[in-house]
């Protein structure tokens, strides 16, 4: 008798089930979640202003980076305003990177499109790798956001590799719905952490595959682009408001020389 092997979504769905059985383990059996100098100083703070913006009452209130984007911290300032215990508070917050796995299994399975068991195994070890490096194990006892903001960013790579037909599956031009997804998920990625910006700037090399031709590729190339922008105006946009409206600087209120000329040509005075 044969061995059954599951279908893809079975196969994606087991391995959500199984990462989210493991993600929460490592608090739950640490009994408890780090607090760095980070959280002490800033994240709670963050996620505060998130909810409640303080720019009429505070100033530095945590040095500079009271200015970061906040929207991150959230989750970890509501938890703490519940008085939820440390290890559940840090199951809750390791269980939200979650949607990385898909992503993930995406560019596996991109790899290793075997569908046999040998690719079953290699796309399960590919995605557990994905999370063994120090640097990641570290997050999982922490309250940094730095891989939430890396996850859209890990979707646009995804996505654009999707974008362009395996060699089994016949060659083609490139889906524009994904190199679109692709772009708006860059954006978002930047929006979540500035730094993200260098690394969004590889992606076009990616959404420059596929055959088609270079009238069409550009054209691809060009309403990612645009997606990427509103990506970040999606993202990012409330934020930014806010810091215009009460520094005239959507992006740092210390940055005012590269401002100033752009706020004296509107004749806007925060």
């Amino acid at each position: 008798m044969s061995l059954r092997l599951p279908t893809p979504a079975q196969e994606l769905a087991a391995l959500v089930a199984l990462a989210a059985l493991a993600f929460a383990a490592i608090p739950l059996g640490l009994g408890s979640i780090g607090l760095s100098w980070d959280a002490i100083n800033h994240h709670i703070y963050l996620g505060w202003i998130a909810e409640h913006p303080r720019f009429d009452r505070d100033y530095l209130a945590a040095s500079g980076q009271s200015f970061q984007y906040p929207y991150l911290y959230w989750p970890v300032y509501k938890l703490f305003q519940a008085g939820v215990a440390g290890r559940w508070a840090g199951a809750v917050l390791d269980l939200l990177y979650l949607p990385a796995v898909p992503a993930l299994w995406l560019l596996a399975r991109r790899m290793v499109p075997e569908r046999d068991l040998y690719g079953l195994a290699m796309r399960a070890a590919a995605v557990l790798l994905a999370f063994l490096s120090g640097l990641v194990l570290s997050m999982f006892d922490s309250t940094s956001n730095d891989l939430y903001a890396a996850i859209p960013l890990v979707w646009a790579v995804a996505l654009a590799l999707e974008a362009v037909p395996l060699p089994a599956d016949g060659h083609g031009p490139a889906s524009l719905r994904l190199l679109v997804a692709s772009g708006l998920f860059a954006g978002i990625a930047v929006a979540f952490k500035l730094s993200n910006g260098p690394l969004s700037l590889v992606l076009p090399l990616l959404w420059l595959r596929g055959e088609a031709r270079q009238g069409r590729r550009l054209g691809q190339l060009l309403l990612a682009g645009i997606a990427t922008l509103a990506g970040v105006a999606l993202g990012y946009g409330r934020w930014g408001w806010l810091l215009w409206q009460h520094y005239g600087n959507p992006v740092y209120p210390f940055y005012d020389p590269l401002f100033a000329p752009l706020r004296a040509a509107l004749g806007w005075h925060p």
